[in-house]
């Protein structure tokens, strides 16, 4: 049985930072593309960033050159390192993994999710 465990939420300030991570189980995820979406109170699940198997890297316009994702295949890790946090990046948030390379911000491209994990931004 796969499953997606993230962890690393939680409250913090504006402009400080957070580490979110997902370590997937049941099965091994380095061909995968792994990726991090996103939920606000009210609003559609939103694309964040995604990174292919081969590295290359996908970010909302919203999050460029504040947050950073990484993997570690060794652990079927993804992480999501947030600088300079705003308010606006209050929600919960989700990895996912797709078997084939996706369009980016495609929801239904994504196989596997995680339960999600709060990110509380106060200003």
């Amino acid at each position: 049985q796969v499953q997606l465990i993230e962890s690393g939420g939680g409250l913090v300030q504006a402009g400080g930072s957070l580490r979110l991570s997902c370590t997937a189980s049941g099965r091994t995820f380095s061909s995968y593309a792994m990726g991090w979406f996103r939920q606000a109170p009210g609003k559609e699940r939103e694309f964040v960033t995604l990174i292919r198997n081969s590295g290359r890297t996908f970010y909302a316009d919203s999050v460029k050159g504040r947050f950073t994702i990484s993997r570690d295949n060794a652990k079927n890790t993804v992480y999501l390192q947030m600088n300079s946090l705003k308010p606006e990046d209050t929600a919960v948030y989700y990895c996912a993994v797709a078997p084939v390379a996706p369009i980016p911000s495609s929801v239904s491209a994504y196989q596997y999710w995680g339960q999600g994990t709060q990110v509380t931004v106060s200003s």
